[in-house]
């Protein structure tokens, strides 16, 4: 059955699964959005299993034995088979780790157990994936926040098995990844527990579990790859696998409990234990669908109904991570490896993809959901606290340094100046200047303030870094003026200016140098990188023009002026050229713009800078609509933690952060007919728009609270007043 169609039975399905109805506005969630590419493209790298908001468990289909780069969230929609269902996974990332503890159903001890994936018989929905195997038995799955919980359904009278395998993980290539010891233990007649140390983009992971069946284990059988130790109780090896037999006469439904911890097994008990005490499968899957419903219902939009699929669905991705870390009791398992405990009432989050979510995941969470935001914060700050510094990209706990900069730094000073409760402004100020200060993997704080750039003989990426670097110090500085701090302010407000050293005068660019002030030659502006280094993180020199947030008025003189800067605008988003292999990542191309990596993403919205906001609506809606659909490629490139997502969220609604620390939004052109944001503060900000059938997407007209407004951003604190933005196309 070709794709399209199967993904569209799928669709239908959606809402009629689980022994649930999906609610007002999850009945616009489709998870299968962005699970799979359609000829050779990237299609966001997501998963359709379940999770709760922000969850640690993220139990979902694995179509892969050993997922790596291309399929990093372990599921495939192209893929033709499945082998399991583990708990936990990455949502959009290009890199794949977790991947724990599978379990596969099975009608035999037999080794290897795959299944058929039919689509037609798969269905999905916030909190809930069901499938029914080729063997007849029906899987289903939802979540609370630490425990997944697993019904099988097997055919009357046939043998009856679960597969357990702690050994499945990405492959042991990807960041020499190995186990370094795990254990399964049967502790009761309806009762397993165990653990694996395992290391792997996340430098060391501890992944504790506690599982409970609704019925007797009948046979309970262990492995360690090629040892086979048969009916024992526990086993400790580097790649456990156990096959746990029931009664076929008994009935033909298995619940499976599964709580995870970071910290011990005693604390998965206990997370299970507050979380998932009873056996009511259908009230689990009810109860995520209404938490779901209610988060997504924060904001009301009104428009067509594949709109509206893309909306909710692109939201729902965005609150998939960060993920919970902490255990019911507040402990966490802290960069240094010791056990910590977070303040009563206060969850430690991990899963932070910083040099994407900064740009507008973040801002979306001030808005929508601020009480996670500052959660995340102040999470950031703990990791501060053991670590020295910010996170770069923190995982499990634990700082990958995956990307440049530290765009933890925008994501903290946006919070305080925004005035998100429950965060200490001095405290936050102390771990922006230790993160921006203290030399650690590719941020050399000695050498940029030595030459006042990054040398690309010194450091590679440098272009980037030294891009990306100067909007960081700007964030310091602003910060840093809001508490006082006048000496700290103007240090990295002279930092912040620092981008302006790499400007070529005579081709445009930024262009990397070395340390002795030469220009690295030769230099080619379609180039992913040049002379065997890459200045340039995943892009090249006309991706990375335009990366000036903090000084847009700047980047304009430097190109000579406003006529000028919409001359090389133009020709951006229409030079269909290439040079040499492009970068993995680069992908929705149009011209040289690239919307499936995100130091693009702000660059339409550049035009209303220069006096032709038409330009900015009529490229913006371009996106919108050719980067973005319902199917299985639902994205033109990886969801980053919904970091691709969140820019459809804010530009379907009509704005976007083009400086996402400068508490403004620049204007577009809305995509949905009305979006009524609930707003924490009790206040509703509410956005319409009136089109007539054959308008366009540009604006004709706004009014702002009933008054004409002819600015192209709006403030922060016009949202949060609440209030009525209209746009006239």
């Amino acid at each position: 059955m070709p794709n399209k169609l199967m993904f569209l039975l799928s669709a239908v399905m959606l809402l009629s699964s689980g022994g649930a109805t999906a609610g007002r506005f999850t009945r616009y969630v489709n998870p299968f959005i962005g699970t799979g590419a359609v000829e050779n493209s990237l299609s966001g790298n997501c998963y359709p299993g379940a999770t709760m908001p922000f969850g640690m468990v993220q139990l979902s289909p694995d179509t892969q034995a050993a997922p790596d780069w291309d399929k990093a969230s372990g599921y495939d929609y192209n893929d033709s088979h499945l082998c399991g269902f583990s708990h936990t996974r990455l949502s959009g990332t290009g890199a794949c780790d977790l991947i724990d503890l599978l379990l596969m159903p099975a009608l035999s001890a037999d080794d290897d157990q795959w299944s058929a994936v039919d689509h037609a018989k798969e269905t999905a929905r916030p909190g809930y994936y069901g499938i029914m195997l080729d063997t007849g038995i029906k899987a289903e799955l939802t979540a609370t926040t630490r425990a997944g919980i697993h019904r099988y359904t097997f055919p009357v009278g046939k043998p009856q098995f679960l597969h357990i395998d702690l050994d499945h993980s990405a492959p042991k290539t990807s960041w020499n990844r190995r186990i370094i010891q795990s254990q399964l233990r049967m502790v009761g007649p309806r009762t397993i527990e165990g653990y694996r140390i395992i290391t792997g983009w996340a430098k060391l992971r501890r992944v504790y579990f506690h599982m409970e069946l609704s019925r007797d284990i009948s046979s309970f059988t262990i492995k360690d790859g090629d040892k086979d130790y048969g009916q024992v109780p526990v086993a400790n090896g580097a790649a456990l696998k156990a096959k746990v037999g029931f009664d076929s006469s008994e009935p033909e439904k298995l619940v499976v409990k599964v709580s995870l911890s970071t910290t011990s097994i005693e604390n998965a008990r206990l997370n299970m234990e507050c979380e998932a005490p009873g056996w009511d499968f259908d009230d689990y899957a009810s109860k995520a669908d209404k938490c779901w419903d209610e988060l997504l219902g924060r904001v009301e939009a009104v428009g067509k109904e594949h709109d509206l699929q893309k909306f909710y669905t692109a939201l729902y991705h965005a609150f998939i991570q960060p993920n919970t870390m902490s255990d019911v009791s507040g402990d966490y398992t802290a960069t240094d490896y010791s056990t910590r405990r977070m303040p009563d009432g206060e969850t430690y989050y991990s899963t932070f993809s910083l040099w994407d979510t900064f740009r507008a995941a973040h801002p979306l969470y001030t808005i929508i959901a601020p009480e996670r935001n500052a959660a995340f914060v102040n999470s950031m700050l703990a990791h501060y606290d053991a670590y020295g510094y910010l996170p770069i990209w923190s995982l499990w706990g634990q700082d990958n340094y995956c990307m440049i900069g530290n765009h933890a730094i925008p994501v903290v000073v946006d919070a305080v100046l925004k005035n998100l409760p429950g965060i200490d402004p001095e405290r936050a100020l102390n771990s922006c200047v230790a993160s921006a200060t203290i030399n650690h993997p590719g941020s050399q704080f000695s050498v940029w303030e030595r030459y006042g750039y990054m040398p690309e003989d010194i450091q590679s990426q440098s272009v980037s870094i030294t891009l990306e670097q100067a909007f960081d110090d700007w964030c310091v500085a602003q910060l840093a003026r809001s508490l006082g701090h006048e000496e700290i302010c103007q240090r990295f407000t002279k930092r912040s200016q620092y981008y302006r050293n790499l400007y070529n005068k005579h081709n445009g660019f930024f262009q990397a140098r070395t340390s002795d002030g030469r220009w690295m030659e030769p230099f080619d502006p379609l180039q992913y990188g040049a002379n065997g280094g890459n200045p340039y993180t995943e892009g090249n020199a006309w991706q990375y023009l335009w990366y000036v947030p903090h000084d847009i008025d700047g980047l304009v003189s430097l190109m000579g002026g406003r006529s000028k800067f919409v001359e090389r605008l133009d020709t951006f988003f229409t030079l269909n050229a290439r040079s040499g292999r492009k970068n993995d990542n680069a992908s929705g191309f149009i011209g040289q713009y690239v919307h499936g990596n995100e130091p693009s993403h702000h660059v339409a919205y550049l035009y209303n800078y220069v006096g032709k906001p038409h330009c900015a609506q009529r490229m913006i809606a371009r996106i919108c609509k050719e980067m973005y659909n319902t199917s299985s490629s639902g994205y033109a490139g990886n969801d980053d933690c919904g970091e691709m997502s969140s820019w459809f969220v804010f530009s379907a609604m009509g704005f976007y952060p083009v400086n996402p620390v400068g508490g403004d939004y620049s204007l577009g052109s809305p995509v949905l007919d009305s979006v009524t944001l609930n707003l924490s503060n009790g206040r509703k900000f509410v956005i319409k728009a009136y089109r007539k059938s054959s308008s366009g997407p540009e604006v004709k007209a706004m009014r702002l609270n009933g008054t004409p407004y002819r600015k192209h951003t709006l403030a922060h604190s016009d949202i949060m007043n609440g209030g009525t933005l209209e746009f006239f196309l």
